[in-house]
């Protein structure tokens, strides 16, 4: 037992995460996509040029973005929000203009972090922190809404990472992923092919280990709903597509 510890109340094993070699890493595939943004850039995201090589992906975003925004804004009780693998802030930063209170950033990549800090600055109620969710940084902090937005799958374990979050939740808070692929159990497999082979093609290879394909089924153990499931007939009938699920968790602990 002396090699556990306990986390907002969650026995778990010590946390120990290279968060130097996998920022490195990630950094420099991210280079090599062209997903590395300058300081001007990043302030204007998620618009983007229509001739930018990723305009469909960032118009996706925005979309998921402006829905995020306007369900903020219809729920009067969320007031401090939590952005987990914020990268390079520019979310974190849109999310400051609706909150009532506070927005807070996390990543564990320093660069982006240190861009988020340097390119909003100057935007009230926001903090980034370099660190991680599962490290305890957050101490005893307590939010209204945690957003994992394209970032859930860097953590190995779905059911893991949302009951350490749920312990950072107010009584009404909610946790939201969206923007990050959810498989059917008879998919995970394929897909896991699938990222091995793009790493491996991109030069990443050992990405493929920091690369995680969630079952949707793992939420079924949790207070959760779906705002967007694209595998449901209305989604068919949309004309504005998001190919990604929102999923809502509910605060269930006690």
């Amino acid at each position: 037992m002396h090699d556990l510890k306990i986390i907002k109340g969650l026995l778990s094993e010590p946390f120990i995460y290279d968060d130097e070699y996998f920022s490195d890493m990630y950094i420099a595939l991210r280079l090599k996509e062209g997903r590395i943004y300058n300081n001007s850039e990043v302030a204007k995201l998620p618009t983007v040029k229509a001739s930018h090589q990723y305009y469909k992906e960032w118009m996706i975003r925005s979309n998921s973005c402006n829905k995020l925004l306007h369900y903020i804004k219809s729920h009067g009780h969320i007031c401090n929000i939590l952005d987990v693998g914020c990268g390079n802030g520019w979310l974190t930063a849109r999310l400051a203009g609706v909150a009532i209170e506070s927005v807070t950033g996390i990543d564990i990549n320093t660069v982006e972090i240190e861009q988020a800090r340097k390119v909003f600055k100057k935007i009230r109620r926001v903090t980034f922190l370099h660190g991680d969710i599962r490290s305890g940084v957050l101490r005893d902090k307590k939010f209204d809404l945690i957003v994992f937005a394209a970032s859930i799958q860097y953590f190995s374990s779905l059911k893991e990472i949302i009951n350490i979050a749920l312990n950072y939740l107010t009584l009404q808070g909610e946790i939201h992923i969206i923007d990050s692929h959810l498989y059917r159990p008879n998919e995970v497999t394929a897909a896991k092919q699938r990222g091995k082979k793009y790493f491996t093609n991109a030069g990443f290879p050992e990405m493929a280990n920091h690369y995680f394909h969630h079952n949707v089924d793992d939420l079924s153990s949790f207070s959760f709903s779906l705002l967007n499931n694209p595998r449901s007939w209305l989604y068919k009938l949309r004309f504005r597509k998001n190919p990604f699920y929102w999923a809502v968790i509910k605060n269930n602990k006690p």
